[in-house]
C-alpha cells in the first residue's frame, strides 16, 4: 500500500536534514546567503545587535530561514537586551533541542537547521524561557494565522484535500498524540508510539473559520471508522481533532452533535494539542509531488450548506 515509502525506508533514504559543507539545498528549500549557510548549517552564531530581526515588531509568523516552516509567534518575541531575538515559546513541535554539552541548541525540527539556542531559569517573561535566535535563520511571514491539527487516517490524503482551500496558508504532515519525542514515520507506523498521523494547519482567520476547517475535515473522511480509515489499520489512523483551546473544542463537538443528529456513529477523538512532530520530508507534499490521487480519501457531504 505506501511501497514506495517502505521501500525507501529500506533502502536508507530517508533524510536526516541537516546539510553538511558541500552539500546543495533539497528541493523546495531556500538559497540561503553565505552568512545564513553559515549558521543554519554549519552552526554559526550572527554578530550581537547586528540581525534584522532584533528590533522587528511587526505581527505575524517567524519561519525557517531555509524551509519556510513556522516556528514562532510574533506575539512571543520579547525585548531581552541580549543581542538576538528572543521568544518565550515555539509553535507545537516546530522547534527541537538537543543537548550540546555547555548549551541546548535548538533546531528547526523539519530541515535541522540550526536556529541558537533557549535558556531557561532567566525569569525575564512568565514562560521563563528564553529561545535566542539568529535573524538570518529567520524568515517572516505578514499574515496572522491561527494553527488547527486533525488526524483522520494517512496524513497524506487530509493535507492534499485541506490545503487547496482558501484561507489555508499551509498544511504539514506529522505526529501528535503520543508518547515517543520526534518519533520516526517507522516507529509511528508499528503503533507502539501512541502517535496519530497527523495534520497541521495554519490558516487565516479572516479569511476562513476554524469550525469551516473542521466541518471540511469531518467530510473528508470517514469518522465514524475506529482506529483505521479505509485500508490503513491501527492507532496511529484513527480519527482524532486535537483543540488548542476551548473555541475550537466548542466548535468540534458542535459539529460532532450534528453528525449524530444524522444517525453517524462518530468516534472521532477529542483531545488538547500536545508536541506537534513533523514528519520526513518525502511525507509533504506527497500527492502534489507524485501526481497521484488520495486512495482512502473524497469528499463526502454531511452538513446542510452554510
Amino acid at each position: 500500500m505506501r511501497a514506495t515509502i517502505l521501500g525507501c525506508l529500506l533502502l536508507g533514504l530517508a533524510c536526516s536534514g541537516r546539510l553538511e559543507a558541500g552539500e546543495t539545498a533539497r528541493e523546495g528549500w531556500n538559497t540561503l546567503t553565505p552568512e545564513a549557510q553559515s549558521v543554519v548549517a554549519k552552526g554559526g552564531t550572527e554578530r550581537a545587535f547586528t540581525g534584522k530581526f532584533l528590533s522587528h515588531k511587526e505581527e505575524g509568523t517567524y519561519t525557517c530561514a531555509r524551509c519556510d516552516t513556522p516556528l514562532f509567534p510574533s506575539d512571543a518575541k520579547f525585548k531581552s537586551g541580549t543581542g538576538w531575538p528572543s521568544f518565550d515559546q515555539a509553535l507545537p513541535g516546530a522547534v527541537k533541542e538537543v543537548a550540546d554539552g555547555l548549551r541546548v541548541e535548538i533546531r528547526c525540527a523539519r530541515c535541522d537547521g540550526h536556529l541558537g539556542h533557549v535558556f531557561r531559569g532567566e525569569g525575564m517573561t512568565g514562560k521563563d524561557t528564553r529561545h535566542c535566535v539568529n535573524s538570518v535563520a529567520l524568515g517572516f511571514s505578514e499574515k496572522k494565522s491561527r494553527e488547527a491539527f486533525f488526524a483522520g487516517g494517512c496524513f497524506w490524503g487530509v493535507e492534499h484535500l485541506l490545503e487547496s482551500m482558501p484561507g489555508v496558508l499551509s498544511v504539514q504532515s506529522g505526529y501528535m498524540g503520543g508518547r515517543a519525542d520526534n518519533p520516526s514515520y517507522r516507529q509511528v507506523i508499528s503503533g507502539r508510539t501512541g502517535h496519530a498521523e497527523t495534520v497541521r494547519v495554519l490558516f487565516d482567520p479572516e479569511k476562513i473559520s476554524y469550525e469551516r476547517l473542521a466541518r471540511q475535515f469531518f467530510e473528508i473522511h470517514d469518522p465514524s471508522q475506529v482506529n483505521r480509515q479505509g485500508p490503513d489499520v491501527g492507532t496511529q489512523y484513527r480519527s482524532a481533532v486535537f483543540v488548542t483551546d476551548s473555541e475550537q473544542e466548542q466548535a468540534v463537538y458542535r459539529l460532532i452533535a450534528q453528525l449524530k443528529k444524522t444517525g453517524l456513529k462518530v468516534a472521532t477523538q477529542v483531545e488538547p494539542a500536545e508536541a506537534f512532530w513533523p514528519a520526513e520530508d518525502y511525507h509533504q507534499d506527497y500527492y502534489k509531488r507524485t501526481g497521484k490521487a488520495p486512495y482512502c480519501h473524497s469528499y463526502t457531504p454531511r452538513f446542510p450548506k452554510p
